[in-house]
């Protein structure tokens, strides 16, 4: 049983909001949020995953250099 309409006066017209102008207006609100998480999650992935290959290139390349360059030091015991 839908409600009846509610009135109120603003600068001299009369409104009247339904409980459907209500429904369509949160429905509108919900899509909103939605587009704007899936797109804050999609950066988000990007991101890490830029992040993890810049650790992962910065990894490799340290090892290639920190093997390369190693200096052997022997010690005997006279």
């Amino acid at each position: 049983m839908p409600s009846p309409p509610q009135e109120s006066s603003y600068g001299g017209f009369k409104l009247t909001v339904s409980r459907d102008d209500l429904e369509r207006k949160a429905q509108e609100l919900v899509g909103a949020v939605d587009q704007t998480r899936e797109s804050a999650q999609n950066t988000a992935i990007v991101g890490a995953l830029v992040v993890a290959g810049v650790v992962a290139a910065a990894f490799i390349f340290g090892r290639r250099r920190g093997s390369r360059n190693k200096t052997v030091v022997e010690v005997y015991k006279v």
